[in-house]
């Protein structure tokens, strides 16, 4: 059987992933922000995740960057100690994150506790 010109199977296109260094977990390099130090040392928010220097990437949830700053990820992955003016920079970032949302409480058998749970229209329990 001969192969019919034109008809080849497309590849896939490459997607970079990287991780968050807070939860450690793995996304799509757009789904993450990137936090970079650049050459003369500063450290800022790089919304393009083009700015040359050293570069750390971040989930775009709050409580994944108020953990890497508390426990200084942030300064470990970029090999640099933040200087007042870059954490205040990033803390002003932070603030225009939405908050986590909350999961709902579960007691000892996996079950919703009574008021966390959202109610649902038609569905009884």
């Amino acid at each position: 059987m001969a192969k019919t010109p034109g008809k080849q199977p497309q590849k896939q296109k490459h997607l970079p992933l990287r991780t968050c260094i807070a939860c450690r977990e793995t996304k799509p390099k757009r789904e993450l922000l990137r936090v970079v130090r650049t050459p003369d040392g500063h450290v800022f928010v790089d919304a393009t995740g083009k700015k040359s220097g050293r570069g750390a990437y971040i989930s775009a949830r709050l409580s994944c960057w108020q953990k890497a700053l508390k426990e200084h990820r942030i300064e470990h992955e970029l090999e640099t100690t933040l200087s007042e003016e870059d954490r205040a920079g990033i803390l002003e970032f932070m603030s225009t994150l939405p908050a986590d949302e909350q999961p709902v409480a579960t007691n000892a058998s996996n079950k919703p506790v009574a008021g966390t749970a959202k109610a649902h229209p038609g569905k009884t329990s």
